[in-house]
């Protein structure tokens, strides 16, 4: 478990550029969760608008005064930035504001170096982190541009510094990729020791900090690190969990959450974890009932579903914390349908805390395994039954008053 510095937490100032894209996070809430998640303390918020980024700046020359000046004037140590920024947009504003200046992606990537614990989940940080400063190099070596080598030469030190900088890396990248591939190896390995002994595959999928490792350990009586912040869980953990009205057990896997705008670089490094959601036979897609904006959470979900290739992959949404919501909020009902893209999916609410809800979880997935059976060959031929029918085989039948 990470074990926060004794150490003063480094103040930021976060900064939003809304650039007329849905769902723009106007008080910077989840951006200074990530902030303080990877130990920074957040002292001061700016947002502004424009129709495009700057191609120097960013921000443009005027709004980056305001940043220096507010910086300034409440002693931030550094500049965070909500979007992903360009090496020469992150170069021009360190000079301009003479300050660190990181962005989103960068943040996500210290969380995730904080907290990875396996020797995969560490080669999938690294490999990332590494493919993430590849492209920066010119503004780690810009000290040395401007060095001769010698009567006559210029620029000779800084250039094959740079050089070898970037052979290093590159060399560093190709040695990470292959040590992956024998993880990738071994877990294909596993996954067809599962099929041949047909066993049914459940995969726990979801936006961080939706409560998935709590559930997990709820169902399975494990021990895997839950808590209430970003990213707690990076590596995947697969256990059993028996179905009394199955008469049967299914395998279960706690997987990493996903979150906004989550780094390509990220996903593609975590592919051997995100195949155990590729494989799965069914997705339990865990949702926070009491975040206002889950309904964007669960369309950012299925987005990274559709890019990894799970998007067809039959799914129940639970619905988590069910204890936060208010009285007024509450379900009358545990069980129902959710309408997501045109397709009616089982929906559970439980809290995983309080152990509420999870007997109606395992009937649901006991009749769900029985109606799937050990091998889904046609997963479309499920999402079909469940859009024409709203009881799913008769045995789901719920009327909920909770407004979707």
């Amino acid at each position: 478990m990470y074990e926060p510095s004794d150490r003063p937490a480094a103040t930021a100032l976060l900064v939003g550029v809304d650039l007329g894209k849905p769902h723009f996070d106007a008080e910077l809430e989840e951006l200074g969760l990530l902030a303080q998640t990877a130990g920074l303390n957040p002292v001061a918020r700016l947002t502004c608008r424009r129709k495009a980024p700057d191609a120097a700046l960013f921000v443009g020359s005027g709004k980056a005064d305001e940043i220096r000046s507010l910086a300034l004037e409440t002693g931030a140590t550094e500049v965070l930035f909500d979007q992903s920024l360009s090496p020469a947009q992150q170069r021009n504003l360190e000079r301009h504001l003479e300050m660190p200046v990181n962005d989103r992606t960068l943040l996500i990537l210290e969380i995730f170096a904080q907290r990875a614990r396996s020797h995969e989940g560490k080669l999938q940080v690294e490999l990332a982190r590494l493919q993430y400063l590849s492209t920066r190099l010119v503004r780690r070596w810009s000290h040395l541009e401007r060095q001769t080598g010698g009567a006559g030469l210029r620029g000779g030190p800084g250039e094959k510094q740079i050089e070898l900088d970037r052979r290093m890396i590159n060399e560093a990248i190709k040695r990470t990729k292959e040590r992956l591939n024998k993880v990738a190896k071994q877990r294909l390995t596993q996954r067809r020791q599962r099929e041949r002994r047909q066993a049914f595959t459940i995969s726990l999928v979801g936006y961080t900090n939706a409560g998935k490792s709590t559930l997990f350990n709820a169902l399975v009586k494990a021990r895997a690190y839950a808590a209430d912040q970003l990213f707690a869980t990076l590596d995947t953990t697969t256990r059993q969990l028996y179905l009394g009205e199955a008469a049967r057990t299914v395998s279960l896997s706690d997987t990493v959450g996903f979150i906004r705008d989550l780094p390509h670089g990220l996903i593609d490094a975590f592919q051997a974890t995100l195949l155990e959601a590729v494989e799965a036979d069914l997705l339990l897609h865990v949702v926070d009932a009491s975040n206002p904006d889950y309904p964007e959470q669960i369309q950012e979900v299925q987005r990274v579903l559709e890019e990894i290739g799970a998007a067809g992959i039959p799914q129940v949404l639970v619905f988590n914390k069910l204890d936060k919501l208010p009285v007024l909020n509450q379900p009358t009902q545990l069980q129902d349908n959710y309408e997501l893209n045109g397709v009616m999916m089982p929906r559970v609410f439980v809290s995983a805390s309080q152990s509420r809800g999870l007997s109606e979880l395992r009937q649901l997935l006991s009749g769900l395994v029985q109606q799937l059976g050990p091998d889904v060959s046609n997963p479309h031929e499920f999402e079909a039954q469940s859009a024409s029918s709203d009881d799913w085989g008769g045995s789901f039948r719920q009327n909920s008053g909770v407004v979707s």
